[in-house]
């Protein structure tokens, strides 16, 4: 699916021109005709005989981010100095750093924040844990662990791959939610030894965000970590996507006028973040749902299934159909994708139910077009920003987290899941409710402290033990 050009892939191309002639004029006129987007463009030097211009301009890709510059090369009179890729220039030094939030000027200051005066905070402790919450980090402070098996959609990249993206996460809990993360990358994927790494590092921490760890490793880990520690434990990739898709459906059923008691889903992927969607839909009221893998529906009377399987072929498909995707969607009112790109046509959309809401969030290219899609589903959602309705989990868990640090919860409930979709729905009014504005943006001011408060309400000061649907 061919892609627009996007900040994402924004460069910035330092060059001279002639102070005289067409050579300004040419620059911009040289992007376009590579199909790229200028967004600025600065004079940094000027002389009778030279200009130095700095020309940033957004592309589809690497490539394409080349083929701009080669354009721009061959305007008679330019001498490219300098090419920046302005994603790479943010993570310089990376993103994130450590600061003191107290004042250290002088000796009085230093003997409280620590040697001598220290001591008596930590003997306090020492007589009595629960005051970790109240006088240090613990209370605002969250793990976000990852093993670098299952990074974006980069695959099994590693630890140190990983780090930009769980800095990116940790940046994310502070701007949104306030919350100091940190990246935990672990050299490990032997699940007795990530397990045990966080169970011993848990103590310095109020919650523990597990993140792009592979299926089905996650849910192991995910499960044992719940039973150990006394801090909530929260797999993003799993819970985040299921709040989100559940708050996006309700408001897309509202919009078409029909109950999740009702429709049919058909879902593509049974992965970490299907299995969990999948829990939470039923949990919700979803009634008639059938899963499909790349081998087809997940029916009782295959023989492969694993355990996650299993679950899935106990609780959904009550008919037992054992074709492939495509005839699972025949007939759909929902079809949630958190699979693979280009799996369905917009025929396969042309042979759902009337008015079928068409959830397509595989990133960055969908499981359908969106704009094939757009021909026959009545509503549309996108893990994608340049579409209407983008399912973005950084719509939960800034707020799941805030809510549970906030009522010191021990763990995570699927009450408490239920109340984060609700409430991130409801942060879409009746007026504004509409075929292209079915969950809000991840700046709407509301998000996160709305879905905060229904995660504490729900909490109730204290978390009540997470169980599966």
């Amino acid at each position: 699916m061919a892609t627009v050009p996007s900040v994402s892939y924004s460069i910035t191309v330092r060059l001279e021109v002639p102070a005289g002639g067409k050579a300004v004029s040419l620059l911009t006129h040289a992007v376009e005709s590579a199909g790229g987007v200028v967004t600025a463009l600065d004079v940094t030097n000027a002389g009778h005989e030279k200009l130095r211009i700095d020309v940033t301009c957004a592309a589809r890709d690497t490539d394409h981010a080349q083929a701009i510059v080669d354009q721009l090369e061959a305007v008679e009179g330019v001498v490219i100095h300098k090419v920046s890729d302005r994603t790479f220039l943010m993570h310089l030094g990376g993103k994130i750093e450590m600061k003191s939030k107290v004042p250290l000027r002088n000796r009085d200051e230093l003997s409280m924040a620590y040697t001598p005066g220290v001591a008596r905070v930590s003997m306090a402790i020492a007589r009595n844990k629960e005051d970790a919450r109240r006088l240090t980090i613990k209370r605002n402070t969250v793990a976000v662990v990852t093993d670098g098996s299952a990074v974006l959609g980069l695959g099994n990249i590693g630890p140190e791959a990983a780090l930009p993206v769980m800095e990116g996460k940790a940046a994310l809990f502070k701007r949104f939610a306030g919350i100091d993360a940190w990246p935990i990358c672990l050299d490990t994927q032997d699940v007795d030894e990530i397990v045990r790494t966080v169970q011993v590092i848990a103590p310095g921490f109020g919650g523990i965000n597990l993140e792009d760890i592979g299926a089905p490793r996650c849910f192991e880990v995910e499960r044992r970590l719940r039973e150990l520690l006394d801090i909530p434990v929260f797999h993003d990739d799993q819970h985040g996507t299921a709040i989100c898709v559940l708050a996006a459906l309700t408001n897309a059923l509202r919009v078409v006028d029909k109950s999740i008691e009702t429709v049919k889903i058909t879902m593509a992927g049974a992965g970490a973040a299907g299995n969990a969607v999948l829990r939470l839909l039923l949990a919700a009221g979803a009634r008639n749902v059938v899963v499909c893998d790349y081998l087809g529906a997940v029916h009782k009377g295959r023989d492969d299934l694993d355990e996650s399987l299993r679950w899935i072929a106990d609780h959904t498909n009550a008919e037992g159909y054992a074709g492939d995707l495509r005839g699972a969607v025949k007939g759909a009112d929902v079809f949630v994708g958190v699979s693979a790109p280009g799996i369905l046509t917009g025929d396969d959309i042309a042979a759902m139910a009337d008015s079928p809401v068409v959830f397509a969030l595989a990133n960055p290219e969908p499981e359908v077009s969106p704009d094939e899609a757009r021909e026959h589903a009545a509503v549309i959602a996108t893990g994608r920003s340049d579409y209407p309705n983008q399912i973005n989990n950084v719509l939960a868990f800034p707020g799941v987290f805030r809510g549970l640090l906030d009522a010191q919860a021990t763990e995570v409930t699927q009450e408490m899941l239920l109340a984060a979709a609700g409430a991130l729905a409801a942060v879409v009014t009746p007026e504004e409710l509409g075929p292209n504005y079915i969950i809000p943006s991840v700046f709407h001011p509301d998000v996160a402290t709305a879905v905060a408060a229904a995660v504490r309400e729900s909490a109730g000061g204290r978390a009540r033990g997470f169980t599966e649907a």
